[in-house]
């Protein structure tokens, strides 16, 4: 008798404490485990961008393979414009073959900041936020966590969907208000990946890109202006000159926040050339650009753009750039 009833007991105890239930704790360390697993993975999917009321969208394929190497292909669905972050042991690269131009930063990414499209940053987030949240449903595991994007303070927190097979399904990255600014979508994961003996060489990789330039802007006929600017500034002078292949418009703005804002119309090189690139690549709505902590500079539309400021920080920066859109707009 006394036996039946310290097995009831027993069983009570693992009802009420939940044993042998798979929760949160076995979800991360599976996630972890499997991650930390592979020799390599390829991610393929569909990312969504919103800045104010536009929407930008690209085709992303992620490559990965063991000893840090990193091969990132953004492909922009309006104009089939295609951009690779490439990250092998010369460096990182950022491939632009439609101004036949790569620019190679002196960078640690991917590890600087959060990356939506990266099975390991998003590991990272979730083990590294410890008010993390967990849910359950029928067929997801679903964390809500912070981020890490130290150049865009306006995302502040992620939801990561995972299936039942703990394979990534979405992720959705939101501003204080709740409004979701960028979403991934996944299509397909190979675990077990065959890739070539070069394939994150910079010349292999460039030879897989589609080899379409964009149409170069000979001139600039109409100066596109920020729409939001710092309180208290204004612009001061505007100044066109004309270079060997185009023009430059350089525009000076003073006031609590200067800066100056140069749009010039960009030159395609003859043959591919590596362009040393000071900050951190950075992608800024329609095109992946560079950023430092006074700077930001990005091609769209056959206009280069470059903001700079003594006195700004990067969110201010990341307000201008993102208030020139590609229609020329009022003083």
């Amino acid at each position: 008798m006394k036996k039946i009833i310290l097995s009831i007991l027993v069983v009570a105890v693992l009802l009420v404490t939940g044993c042998g239930k798979y929760g949160e704790n076995d979800v991360i360390n599976d996630l972890e485990k499997k991650i930390n697993k592979l020799s390599g993975y390829k991610l393929d999917g569909d990312l969504e961008i919103v800045n104010n009321d536009e929407v930008y969208n690209y085709k992303v394929e992620t490559s990965y393979k063991k000893d840090d190497l990193y091969k990132v292909s953004l492909t922009n669905t309006s104009n089939n414009y295609e951009q690779v972050i490439l990250k092998n042991t010369d460096g990182v690269y950022v491939l632009t073959p439609s101004l036949n131009k790569s620019f190679k930063f002196q960078s640690d990414w991917p590890n600087s900041n959060s990356q939506i499209y990266l099975l390991q940053s998003i590991i990272d987030d979730i083990t590294n936020d410890k008010d993390k949240e967990f849910k359950e449903t029928k067929n997801s595991y679903i964390f809500t966590t912070d981020v890490d994007y130290p150049n865009n303070k306006k995302l502040v927190k992620q939801k990561i969907e995972f299936d039942k097979k703990l394979n990534l399904k979405k992720v959705t990255v939101y501003n204080e208000e709740n409004v979701p600014l960028m979403t991934f979508k996944v299509t397909d994961i190979d675990y077990s990946p065959t890739f070539k003996k070069n394939n994150f060489k910079v010349n292999e990789v460039l030879k897989t890109i589609s080899t379409e330039t964009m149409k170069e802007t000979t001139s600039i006929n109409d100066t596109i202006y920020p729409l939001a600017l710092p309180e208290g500034t204004k612009l001061v002078n505007e100044e066109k000159v004309d270079k060997t292949n185009g023009n430059r418009i350089i525009m000076t703005f003073d006031g609590d926040k200067p800066f100056l804002l140069v749009e010039e119309t960009a030159n395609i090189e003859d043959e591919m050339t590596i362009v040393p690139t000071y900050g951190e690549p950075y992608m800024l709505m329609d095109t992946v650009g560079a950023m430092t902590d006074n700077s930001i500079t990005w091609t769209s539309g056959g206009v280069e753009y470059y903001i700079v400021s003594d006195v700004m920080n990067q969110d201010e920066l990341l307000e201008i750039a993102e208030s020139i859109g590609t229609v020329p707009t009022m003083k």
